[in-house]
């Protein structure tokens, strides 16, 4: 199997949507022969910064002499970004290889990823598997493991068709990933530290509520040198020339967002499962020009429907579904809404 047969097989299963539950993927594993019992596990849930967090910690581990496996999601640059070995994509060939031994599944493509994750820092003796949850915690694939420690960061209302409404109900589907035996960091947050006490061995917080004090407060569990800086990925209020480029998705998103706008001229895509009036009352209403469009998957929201609700936030709003249409507007100043629109559009920005 080749690595775009491999690839092409893995976007099929996209159709099987988000499914949580651990049944489908605790099958495929025992067939692997449960490699992540074999891994010592940092295993990351939240709303926001998981992704910051969890490269920031690999690098870190990996600065101090480790061998550090890192899986985190959605991708932005490349398919293989997901999986990571020392900064390092894994190789076409051995993602091709383990897609082709174990295709005879039902996974979703999160499991059937996260699976082949687990298999290859196993094979690859890892001394740390820094693993970020793809949606929730207690339901979520990567939710798999005997023992960890777990990371919570800043939560927030998010994915609530699958979690319910409320900040309590979002966290306690994030404490799902503790475990009796394992200590928790969790970002400061006195609405929901009761929700994650009792659940683990012990419950530490950070001094202060931010990302570099969530994290130096792991290295510290891991007996490791602080860091001075978060990692920036791509796609996370990223600087290419004179556009921002942010694929965050909900209202806290949004919220870190805002103080950054002044009458911007904005391509806005979104997913239509998230809180899209929310998110644009805090965005649109500091553009100038809203130009909305459609990312290129099945959960998109159309782009007229998304110009009918940011119509009440900005006063100038144009339609242009075609994503690389939309990002060629001369005074272009901002993109923004969701991690697919920036996937799609981030090399046409950069080759400006």
């Amino acid at each position: 199997m080749t690595y775009q047969q491999a690839l092409q097989l893995l976007q099929k299963k996209q159709s099987l949507g988000i499914q949580p539950g651990l049944t489908r993927i605790l099958s495929l594993l025992q067939l692997m022969g449960n490699p992540q019992n074999q891994l010592k596990i940092i295993h990351i849930a939240g709303t926001n910064g998981k992704g910051t967090v969890a490269a920031t910690l690999a690098q870190a581990i990996q600065n101090a002499g480790y061998r550090v496996g890192l899986f985190t999601s959605p991708w932005v640059i490349d398919y293989r970004e997901q999986i990571q070995l020392n900064g390092v994509f894994i190789p076409e060939d051995r993602l091709a290889a383990y897609v082709a031994q174990y295709a005879d599944n039902d996974c979703t493509e999160f499991e059937f990823l996260t699976a082949v994750m687990y298999r290859y820092f196993a094979d690859e003796a890892v001394d740390y598997a820094v693993v970020e949850c793809g949606m929730g915690g207690k339901g979520d694939a990567t939710n798999v493991e005997r023992e960890n420690l777990a990371v919570i960061t800043a939560i927030s209302l998010d994915h609530t068709d699958f979690f319910g409404s409320s900040l309590l109900d979002i966290a306690e589907e994030k404490a799902g990933i503790l475990r009796p035996n394992s200590p928790c960091v969790l970002f400061p947050d006195n609405r929901i530290k009761p929700v994650f006490s009792g659940k683990c061995s012990s419950l530490i917080t950070p001094r202060l509520p931010n990302n570099l004090s969530l994290v130096n407060c792991v290295l510290s569990q891991l007996h490791l040198p602080p860091v001075t800086s978060l990692v920036k990925l791509p796609a996370r209020q990223e600087k290419i020339g004179r556009i921002l480029l942010d694929g965050g998705h909900n209202t806290a998103a949004a919220d870190h967002l805002a103080p950054l706008l002044h009458k911007e001229v904005a391509v806005i895509g979104m997913m239509k499962d998230k809180d899209v009036e929310g998110y644009l009352a805090r965005v649109a209403s500091r553009c100038k020009t809203v130009i909305a469009t459609q990312p290129s998957h099945p959960r998109a929201l159309d782009a007229a429907t998304l110009a009918d609700i940011a119509e009440d936030y900005c006063d100038n709003v144009l339609v242009v579904d075609a994503p690389a249409d939309a990002v060629r507007h001369p005074s272009l100043s901002l993109v923004c809404g969701s991690f697919y629109l920036a996937r799609e559009v981030r090399n046409i920005l950069l080759s400006r």
